[in-house]
């Protein structure tokens, strides 16, 4: 009689974000006691036929009201099978759709553990949608998650109602979104809503495809482009998204600003010269891209918040698993990747960054001079050294942000670091920069130590 289990953990974004995927070796030793029943007696019969070793099977059953269980490791299986009656109890192998809790160490708040539903997969490892990886605070370096399965139907009942991904997607904290898209999910978006990206039938429709399985339903938009050709837009994919059917009462209306927006003084704030202001009007993209501050966490205007607000957790995790589904694969089918050419500065900007690093030797150079000759005014409460510090610090702040301003207009807007910088996918503009300036300000930091 085992209850819980331990493995490592690994992404599935083909899962419903309130499903974990659960190895079968796992699911042949936690067991559920099923009480026999007019509605289940030929399936548990089946189960108990199987035995331990063939999943779905059964451990052991205990006859009427004797309290004696019977191992089904060994003995006549055929014999139990048919002997059992309404009222006995079959302990079971866990199974699909059961409800098990999951729980990642250190539990430091509620959402640490919740409440999933099984999906018997094979393989070793525990398998479940990347954005719930948020409030387990989990990646996949290796972390190793647990997972209890509730005994009697009141514990299931209250577990998944209690507990339940799709009831707590918001943090009791503050009410902001926790279960959201993250990393891959996010880039896929900000390049899917790419307002250059168009696609003849056959290839919007196979990326409608990937929103879902084989028995959803989506009605296609009439397309963005008519003459010369008919093409649709990347924008409407996301609006296939949001409302896959003409009969879906999912209607988002949203305004925001996104990261990319320039925040430059205009009449009209949707006209954005990258495309960073968005509007989504009855769920259609009027302009604008999907980043983190958008299907992201952290954010009440996101657009999960949104549906989740106006039309419940459900359909805010249908979104959320069709986005899933739709980015992963899109991801699978385009590509996108990083070469060491990524962060290896042009023509252009190392000549640029070499005068500016340039210019910052000779001015550190005439600190350090000053300092030497006792020229230089001690900063208030600081003595000379520590003085020198912060006026050499301050100086390599100058360059960098300089160089960084450059990296901006200089890089291709096809440079993936960039790319996962600007919708904050991954990393931060900042350290982008860094990367492409670090070898020629090394020897100014040999200079300040």
């Amino acid at each position: 009689m085992d209850f819980s289990g331990r493995t490592v953990i690994s992404p599935d974004p083909n899962l419903r974000i309130d499903q974990v995927a659960v190895p079968e070796l796992v699911a042949k030793n936690l067991t559920y006691p099923e009480r026999v029943t007019s509605h289940n007696i030929t399936r548990l019969r089946k189960a108990i036929t199987n035995g331990t070793e063939v999943h779905p099977g059964a451990n052991y059953v205990t006859l009427g009201n004797s309290n004696m269980k019977k191992s089904l490791k060994f003995g006549n299986r055929a014999q139990i099978a048919s002997e059992i009656q309404i009222g006995d109890l079959v302990e079971r192998h866990l199974n699909d759709g059961d409800v098990v809790l999951f729980n990642r160490q250190p539990s430091l708040h509620k959402l640490s553990i919740m409440a999933h539903y099984a999906k018997i997969r094979p393989w070793r490892t525990f398998r479940f949608n990347e954005c719930v990886c948020n409030p387990y605070n989990a990646d996949f370096d290796g972390d190793e998650m647990n997972l209890h399965v509730p005994q009697t139907e009141e514990a299931r009942t209250e577990a998944i109602e209690l507990m339940g991904v799709k009831n707590n997607l918001v943090t009791p904290r503050n009410g902001t979104p926790l279960i959201a898209a993250i990393q891959d999910f996010i880039t896929a978006s900000y390049l899917i809503t790419q307002k250059d990206l168009f696609y003849d039938r056959a290839q919007f429709v196979q990326i409608c495809s990937y929103l879902g399985d084989a028995e959803m339903m989506i009605d296609i938009p009439p397309p963005a482009i008519i003459k010369p050709a008919m093409r649709w837009t990347g924008k409407q994919i996301i609006g296939c998204l949001l409302k896959p059917t003409r009969d879906s009462k999912v209607n988002v209306n949203l305004e925001a600003k996104t990261r990319s927006y320039d925040k430059v003084k205009r009449p009209v704030m949707d006209m954005c010269n990258n495309d960073g202001y968005l509007v989504i009007y009855n769920s259609e993209i009027m302009c604008g891209v999907l980043d983190k501050s958008i299907v992201g966490d952290g954010s009440k205007s996101s657009l999960f918040y949104i549906v989740m607000r106006d039309y419940g957790s459900i359909e805010a995790a249908k979104c959320m698993n069709r986005l899933a589904k739709l980015c992963a694969r899109w991801l699978g089918t385009v590509g996108f990747s990083i070469g060491i050419n990524d962060v290896q500065p042009g023509e252009i900007l190392a000549a640029k960054k070499n005068d500016l690093v340039q210019n910052a030797y000779a001015h550190c150079d005439d600190l350090i001079s000053r300092s030497l000759n006792g020229q230089l005014e001690n900063q208030p409460g600081c003595d000379i050294e520590q003085t020198l510090e912060s006026l050499i610090s301050g100086e390599l702040s100058q360059v960098r942000d300089k160089v960084g301003d450059i990296c901006l207009t200089e890089l291709n807007k096809y440079n993936s670091p960039l790319i996962m910088a600007t919708c904050g996918s991954k990393g931060r503009i900042l350290l982008l920069m860094h990367e492409h300036m670090m070898s020629s300000l090394s020897n100014i930091l040999l200079i300040v130590n």
